[in-house]
């Protein structure tokens, strides 16, 4: 059986249910001669590793825009690390959104398999696609992926082969490529366009925080303004008093210089008097 045919046959099995994987992966061994190993030795999705396959295989626009979404986030992370100027939050918060979008359409296709949905699927579906893309081969995992953590940021390698679409590999016409590379693009423009608000959002926010600083400070001036003037209303009430003062010490100063003249005159027309009497009595 020719390789690139046998890849065509293992990649149908994962799109199989999982009660077919084990009959079907069996039966293809047979067929593989001297591959039979390689093919005995793949092993039965997990039910969370098979819903995030169909993902892959039912929903490739959804898929496409996950790991466009995720390589932009890992790609800017590496941008910022080396560096390098670059939104980390807008491209997280891309990705957030293609995660979210990815989870609820691979939840869709679990529930549509008649596969229960519980908490711990749930999780470790969640898990899975925030860690896509991986080392394995798209549409063929095994079992539930753990993102790499901050580490892989500075030193990320995949797979070789890992991310490139299905149809790409089988030699099928090249649309699965075209659609990842407009992914990916949309993914880098909604980074921007996230950027684009995220800044708008900051000037808005330092705007308003100037505008209230503003009128915070138009409040205390306007205060200050106020108590300015009921002091200086004071001090001119309190220089108008002193000038009443003033004006009264005057007159009384000029009322007792007239009293003190009035009684030198009189004092000295005594002295005169007493001189005149005298000199008439000897």
């Amino acid at each position: 059986m020719p390789s690139r045919t046998l890849d065509d046959e293992i990649g149908r099995l994962y799109r199989l249910g999982l009660d077919e994987f084990t009959t079907a992966r069996n039966a293809l061994a047979k067929q593989s001669g001297v591959d039979a190993a390689r093919v005995r030795e793949l092993r039965k999705p997990s039910v969370p590793a098979w819903a995030v396959n169909q993902l892959y295989w039912r929903d490739r626009a959804s898929w496409d825009a996950l790991t466009a979404a995720a390589e932009n986030a890992r790609a800017v992370n590496r941008a910022v690390l080396a560096g390098k100027t670059g939104d980390v939050r807008a491209a997280n918060v891309v990705h957030d959104e293609a995660v979210e979008a990815a989870f609820k359409a691979t939840l869709a296709l679990l529930s549509q398999s008649g596969h229960p949905i519980t908490d711990a699927t749930r999780q470790a579906i969640a898990t899975t696609l925030r860690a896509l893309p991986g080392d394995e081969a798209a549409g063929r995992l095994s079992a539930s992926i753990q993102p790499g953590g901050f580490e892989a940021l500075a030193g990320l390698t995949v797979a070789a082969g890992a991310h490139k679409p299905e149809a790409t590999r089988k030699g099928e016409p090249a649309r699965h490529e075209t659609e990842s590379r407009a992914s990916a693009k949309a993914a880098r423009e909604a980074t921007r366009q996230k950027q684009a608000e995220a800044t708008a959002a900051r000037e808005l926010k330092d705007a308003e925080a100037a505008a209230r600083r503003e009128e915070f400070e138009k409040v205390r001036l306007d205060r200050e303004l106020l108590r300015t003037k009921a002091t200086l209303e004071k001090a001119r009430e309190a220089v108008e008093r002193a000038n009443a003062d003033l004006q009264r010490a005057e007159r009384e100063a000029q009322q007792a210089a007239a009293a003190t003249r009035a009684a030198a005159e009189r004092a000295r027309k005594a002295q005169e008097a007493i001189a005149r009497a005298r000199k008439a009595g000897s």
